[in-house]
């Protein structure tokens, strides 16, 4: 597997934050699967890799596209991020990408753009010991419109003072590379150089 690197040219680096700096997966993984069960939602590992890179409110409303079930996205959102909360101690880094935080930090401004909620977001950072490592951090609450959207990593270049077409996105999911690509940005998906752990154990 080849390394995970910059490209060359890059004066930005902008980074999502579940899936592609922690290993968080599994954990919102499990969190869905026991709140959605009380609704009879049977939340499969693969269905679950369908919603990569989707906001917990979009997920809501999509399961209920699929299963006709009628879950209010905010109220169900937020009992799923409770419990999913309460398994963050769980989760692990994801060593390639960390890698390259590691190596340009302090060489090439990086910013963290992600669909999660703000608090969560820096609490992930603190547990993986990398909030030292950043100081924006663009969330769900920032945007009008999340990814597949460009609003999320826009907002990071301008708070990094670097134009879109010089920022690198490194992201897992399809609507963060879309997004990225809206952006005019370079995009790297980082699943190609890490091993992806969706399964039922944590």
């Amino acid at each position: 597997m080849k390394k995970l690197d910059i490209v060359p040219g890059a004066r930005g680096l902008i980074f999502d934050l579940d899936g592609t700096i922690a290993d968080t997966m599994p954990i919102h993984f499990l969190a869905y699967k026991k709140i959605l069960s009380e609704s009879g939602i049977d939340f499969t590992p693969a269905l679950f890799a369908t919603l990569a890179g989707i906001s917990v409110t979009g997920t809501i409303l999509r399961l209920n596209e699929l299963f006709g079930t009628h879950l209010d996205p905010v109220e169900t959102g937020v009992l799923k991020e409770k419990e999913y909360e309460r398994n963050m101690h769980k989760m692990k880094p994801i060593d390639p990408v960390v890698r390259v935080i590691k190596k340009y930090y302090g060489e090439i401004p990086m910013a963290i753009g992600t669909g999660g909620h703000k608090r969560l977001a820096w609490k992930t950072l603190e547990i993986l010991n990398l909030d030292n490592y950043f100081n924006i951090l663009v969330a769900t609450e920032d945007v009008t419109h999340p990814k597949p959207h460009p609003e999320t990593f826009l907002k990071c270049a301008a708070l990094l003072d670097v134009v879109p077409g010089l920022c690198q996105v490194f992201e897992d999911g399809e609507p963060g590379i879309q997004a990225a690509h809206a952006a005019g940005m370079i995009s790297t998906r980082v699943t190609d150089y890490y091993q992806v752990t969706i399964g039922e154990e944590i």
